[in-house]
């Protein structure tokens, strides 16, 4: 039997080429699955899907897909699938963890470097003429060297911001589910703070690398916003719900917060207007995983969760398939 696989668009061309190996290959077009009716409609032909996080992959869509055997998902994340739907249809359903924490902390850092020095103000005073020699008062900034960074969430990610934020001189504190081993603390020089609202009152940067989930939804909004100091930056590389985005242009447009650098977004692609003219806030779209080794790297292990399900590879070895 001849396997078809959908994509929903185009990835990594070495990725497709992995699994045109194998078997047909369909890859749609950009943003043409994004919708429940299109996935419902098409899924009945393919034995696997390789969507986006953007891609809804509801009860509807898992039900008519009568030949699907696996949902194998190019995202770490996986809330756009419904898992329980999935388990019972019988459908596998991988994710892709452990390929971005390098990228999306690089991002992280970016987004911290570019909102504490005020890079894109300046970059486009220079651009519209306005650079006439050096000012001692233009875009002060702040220094990150002796400044505490508070990490919500310290998994994968969460822990190679602070890896980096040491090299810059930070304080490293965190909120976590539960408290990571005592070896990455004493590495790190972190200090567990068991209350959220005691984490963000202590940041000067307050770095958002939770899962979303329903405890974290809107975990960070108006009441948390007034706790932060009012020179504190909001990075946020998680996900955009976990963020109150129109408390958060209320903050930075009444000064309660110093600054904000955001990769994601409530209602992507949708951002709220009051974010784009806020003050001291750098907004880069969904990029943090966005360099060429780690987009292969995520192709490929949806790729090898397809292949293994497709050929009969036992469930626990393949790594990444949900078991939960």
């Amino acid at each position: 039997m001849s396997y078809r696989i959908l994509i929903t668009e185009p990835i990594v061309d070495s990725v497709i080429e992995k699994l045109e190996e194998h078997y047909e290959v369909v890859v749609g077009t950009r943003g043409q699955y994004s919708d429940e009716e299109t996935l419902v409609q098409a899924i009945p032909e393919f034995d696997a899907l390789l969507p986006m996080l953007s891609c809804p992959v509801t009860e509807r869509v898992l039900r008519a897909g009568s030949r699907l055997k696996i949902v194998a998902n190019h995202a770490v994340g996986y809330n756009n699938i419904d898992v329980e739907a999935a388990r019972q249809e019988g459908v596998k359903v991988a994710n892709t963890p452990g390929v971005l924490s390098e990228s999306s902390a690089d991002c992280a850092m970016a987004l911290m470097l570019a909102v504490a020095r005020k890079i894109v103000d300046a970059q486009q005073f220079l651009y519209d003429g306005k650079f006439d020699g050096w000012d001692p008062l233009a875009f002060l900034g702040m220094e990150l060297n002796d400044k505490t960074l508070g990490i919500f969430g310290m998994g994968r990610i969460g822990t190679a911001v602070a890896r980096r934020a040491r090299a810059f001189g930070m304080h490293i504190t965190y909120h976590n589910r539960s408290r990571v081993d005592e070896e990455t603390e004493q590495k790190l020089e972190a200090e567990f703070i068991p209350e959220l609202d005691t984490l963000v009152e202590q940041a000067d940067v307050l770095s958002l690398n939770c899962p979303l989930t329903d405890e974290t939804h809107h975990a960070i909004d108006a009441g948390m916003l007034e706790r932060m100091p009012d020179h504190a930056l909001l990075i946020n590389t998680a996900r955009g719900p976990v963020v109150d985005e129109a408390a958060l242009a209320e903050a930075l447009h009444n000064g309660t917060i110093g600054g904000a650098g955001l990769d994601v977004f409530e209602e992507e692609p949708e951002v709220h207007p009051d974010l784009l003219s806020a003050p001291n806030c750098v907004l880069t779209p969904h990029i943090a995983s966005a360099t060429h080794e780690t987009r292969k790297a995520i192709g490929m292990l949806a790729a090898n969760a397809i292949i293994g399900v497709l050929e009969g590879t036992p469930d626990e070895e393949i790594p990444n398939l949900i078991q939960d």
